[in-house]
């Protein structure tokens, strides 16, 4: 049994275990936040890709259907 206790004092590896926990918590995190902010930023690229469609009517019309 000396070898067993042995291995449940020893604290190699308890670093790396660290880091990785640290790790996958940051990691899940930025996906929970990803998918509150990935609508807003769907709908901001929508908009976006609207008003640039707008304005090269606008230069295709010269000028004539702009607002």
């Amino acid at each position: 049994m000396t070898k067993f206790s042995a291995f449940l004092k020893d604290e190699a590896g308890a670093v790396t275990v660290d880091w990785v926990v640290l790790t996958a918590a940051v990691v899940g995190l930025g996906l929970l936040i990803f998918t509150f902010v990935r609508p807003a930023v769907s709908n901001l690229a929508v908009s976006i890709q609207t008003e640039l469609g707008q304005a090269q009517l606008c230069m295709e019309s010269n000028g004539k259907t702009c607002n």
